[in-house]
């Protein structure tokens, strides 16, 4: 089953940019997407059904901004659109398909780059997803929260550690959180598991040759419980395009539903 996380930066310019065309020759059993910056008005048919593909989405309310989707070769069971929480279902950041024992869910956690009024609001999400997410992980069902997590881990994870241990992303508080899902709540990060020593870059700052100097962070995740980590056999990051800041994150993993 292969399964694709991809932080789009806006579905109308990553189609514009051919992402649909790779999403059908891609392979993928699941893409999940983030920042779709559409409202469901603005997706066209080809958007919200690409070839071989049925679209689940969970826009925000402020045009232009956040929300996540997911594209699906075979349908759900059962599609879960937001977290319950009012404040942050309006910015569309949570959207799960259940086929049988098996969740997959796309996630757009908040950006705290702009200010310190959008990094209490990161923070707050924080809080309030965590129980949520210490329920999924005592569900005992089969789970992987694809998405743009907005924190990078550990040093290994992007190019610039030194001088960023003060910026949102990888501040001291946000690695600690990070840090107790995959220790507190045993959750897996898939790639780190696959590929101790590999950066895995996923998003690169538009300023200056970052993307040229592989000046990268690791902010994107397939984080999974630990039967269905077990079954990753294989990631990689799509660069041959560029769709977006960020790069697509594939996972192929030995299970089937």
């Amino acid at each position: 089953m292969r399964i694709v996380s991809a932080n789009l930066n806006g579905i109308r310019s990553a189609a514009n940019k051919g992402f649909l065309e790779w999403l059908a020759q891609s392979g993928a059993d699941v893409v999940a997407l983030q920042e779709l910056k559409a409202q469901d008005a603005d997706l066209t048919d080809a958007m919200r059904a690409p070839d071989g593909y049925t679209g689940y989405f969970h826009c925000a309310e402020k045009k232009g901004y956040s929300g996540v989707g997911l594209y699906c070769k075979r349908q759900p069971d059962n599609v879960i659109v937001g977290l319950g929480i009012a404040e942050f279902d309006a910015e569309g950041r949570y959207i799960e398909a259940q086929w049988g024992n098996l969740s997959v869910i796309s996630l757009y956690l908040p950006s705290g780059s702009s200010g310190e009024e959008r990094q209490a609001v990161k923070f707050a999400f924080m809080d309030a997803f965590w129980p949520h997410l210490a329920q999924l992980a005592a569900s005992g069902r089969d789970v992987v929260v694809l998405g743009d997590w907005n924190i990078a881990h550990n040093e290994i994870d992007l190019k610039n550690w030194k001088g960023n241990l003060k910026n949102s992303g990888f501040l001291p508080e946000e690695r600690a959180w990070i840090g107790r899902v995959f220790g507190e709540l045993k959750l897996v990060d898939v790639w780190r598991t696959l590929y101790a020593d590999q950066p895995g870059y996923t998003w690169w700052s538009n300023r200056g040759q970052a993307y040229a100097k592989d000046v990268g962070w690791r902010i994107d995740y397939h984080v999974a419980t630990p039967g269905l980590a077990a079954t990753a056999q294989s990631a990689s990051i799509y660069k041959a395009e560029k769709f977006s800041d960020h790069a697509p994150l594939i996972v192929d993993y030995g299970y089937t539903v």
